[in-house]
């Protein structure tokens, strides 16, 4: 069986205790190295090989699978964040389906909700925003034209930009020509939840700016818009008095709980 595991955002203790288990009966781990947090490996029994796939192509990952599975190991193939996140299971998945090997997907702790804990932020606050844009800058990996950042930036909503660390100004262009303006807040998040996480709090027009300024050129995520910055919101609904829901009748302002 293999097993695709989420490794979660980086801390070894933010791994699911289902991937934990996961990791520690394998015969076989293939741990994505540029980005998973060795220190998961710690979970790993005595004997289990392991891999290094930043170092191997898609076609080294599949041979060590499925001679895995011809010998009757389990494999996990270790995935930093969730997977289902330019995690590039797909295409892995694809092939096990050919070759007819079964897989299951453990999810894990995505490096997003990593960077809102670092800075205790919440990405919905009730009239400010309600979405959140999952995106990335364009590089050696092309993004669908109707995605690219100027057209998501003109609806205003919270956006969380991946893979881009290496191009703030370019970023901040875009975000700009979409329709944000440069004083709206940002974050910068370098390898959130990790022992050397960083952050950063900045604007939108200033995003080149505090990269250089801390050194950050890999492994961080953006956060832009207003909920970076706290502004007034309302408050929510579900927890006011004067609200019913399906489990409490809203009262009165001085009536009493029942």
């Amino acid at each position: 069986m293999i097993h695709f595991v989420g490794a979660g955002s980086g801390a070894p203790d933010l791994i699911t205790l289902r991937g934990a288990k996961l990791l520690g009966e394998a015969d076989i781990i293939i741990y994505a190295g540029s980005l998973v947090n060795p220190q998961l490996l710690d979970y790993k029994k005595t004997g289990c090989t392991v891999y290094n796939s930043a170092k191997m192509t898609l076609e080294e990952v599949l041979d060590v699978m499925i001679r895995g599975e011809k010998d009757g190991l389990d494999t996990v193939r270790l995935h930093t964040g969730d997977p289902c996140l330019y995690g590039a299971i797909r295409e892995q998945m694809d092939i096990l389906d050919r070759e007819r090997i079964p897989y299951d997907y453990t999810p894990g702790v995505s490096s997003m909700c990593g960077a809102a804990s670092a800075l205790n932020l919440e990405y919905t606050l009730p009239g400010i925003s309600q979405s959140v844009i999952i995106t990335r800058m364009e590089g050696r990996t092309p993004v669908p034209e109707r995605e690219n950042i100027t057209s998501l930036a003109r609806h205003q909503a919270t956006m969380v930009v991946f893979l881009s660390a290496g191009m703030p100004g370019q970023l901040s262009e875009k975000l700009i020509q979409g329709g944000y303006q440069p004083d709206t807040p940002a974050a910068i998040v370098y390898k959130a939840t990790w022992d050397d996480e960083k952050t950063c709090i900045c604007t939108v027009g200033t995003l080149a700016q505090a990269c250089e300024q801390h050194g950050i050129r890999k492994t961080a995520l953006f956060i832009i818009g207003d909920v970076v910055a706290g502004a007034a919101y309302g408050r929510s609904l579900l927890y006011d008095p004067a609200f019913t829901t399906g489990f409490r009748r809203g009262r009165k302002d001085g009536e009493k709980m029942e």
